[in-house]
């Protein structure tokens, strides 16, 4: 048995063109042109091919791109002041600052100034506790596109066994929230956890969030279970440069597997997707308008 191919790439297409849809219809019919201002700081280089990545698909999707680039030495007070004035922007919905900051900036003091009602990141304590209570949020977008992906596969995951190893405040735990809300029993692990193995054995859903290459072998897993590698590690190859792996064995897993999101092509590229999700959803939130069909 060999796994399907669980192929992101066609999957966020697909939902870009969806998003691209709505933008158009809420222009036509409210004048309404959602805004996305993304704060850049510092130079890294991941993050620049990132937030030049949401600049070209929000643009691509009919919306206002707002790029702030600062200095890696800006001082707090000035990141706060421009957080600030983007809560007041009219023009802007969704606001979202490219993590992780330089050293010596306040990563919690920054995600807490922003207006939870633009928080398209889905960080905000606001966010955080609404998506645990069970209440309407905005979620944190890699989580989100986790379950857009499964339920390519799945219609529906109510009952199915889940484990999600990692638990992260981007991805783990905001995860295990929205796979509650889609009635799937629900397993965290993470580094200390005994017997990884045997639980992962158990689950018919795999999600692996936990930033260790290959982690995840193919013999951890119960045969035909669908596996989400969230993660993306970069290693040596003996040419001396280096290739992207995730955090599950791929070539093992591929053929344990029912289903399999391969790293690069799967969960990545649905992250920016959804990011325009939330970005509509806020829009549209903000100005009182019924939920978007996305």
């Amino acid at each position: 048995m060999t796994a399907e191919i669980i192929d992101g790439k066609v999957i966020a297409a697909e939902l870009r063109g969806r998003v691209a849809e709505e933008v158009a219809r809420v222009k036509r019919e409210h004048n309404l042109v959602p805004g996305l201002a993304v704060v850049l700081v510092g130079n890294d280089p991941a993050s620049e091919v990132y937030v030049r990545s949401k600049h070209t698909q929000t643009q691509a999707a009919g919306m206002a791109s707002f790029e702030h680039k600062l200095p890696a030495d800006v001082s707090q007070a000035d990141l706060l002041a421009l957080v600030a004035k983007l809560n007041r922007d009219p023009a802007v919905h969704g606001i979202l600052v490219q993590l992780p900051l330089p050293k010596g900036l306040n990563t919690e003091a920054v995600i807490n100034a922003i207006d939870p009602a633009k928080d398209v990141d889905g960080l905000h304590p606001n966010n955080a506790g609404r998506l645990a209570g069970g209440f309407e949020a905005l979620s944190p977008c890699t989580p989100l596109g986790c379950i857009i992906l499964t339920k390519s596969v799945h219609a529906s995951l109510e009952g199915m066994n889940a484990i999600v190893i990692g638990r992260s405040n981007l991805v783990g735990r905001p995860l295990v929230q929205l796979l509650l809300n889609e009635n799937a029993t629900v397993t965290i692990a993470h580094s200390r956890s005994r017997d990884l193995p045997g639980l992962v054995k158990k689950a018919d859903l795999v999600y692996a969030a936990v930033g260790k290459p290959e982690m995840v072998r193919g013999d951890w897993l119960k045969p035909g279970a669908t596996v989400i590698d969230i993660g993306i590690n970069r290693i040596p190859k003996e040419d001396g440069k280096t290739r992207l792996v995730g955090d599950v064995a791929y070539q093992e897993a591929h053929a344990v597997a029912g289903a399999i999101t391969p790293v690069p092509g799967g969960v990545g590229q649905m992250t920016v997707a959804c990011l325009l999700v939330n970005t509509l959803r806020a829009a549209c939130a903000i100005a009182g308008l019924p939920k978007p069909a996305v």
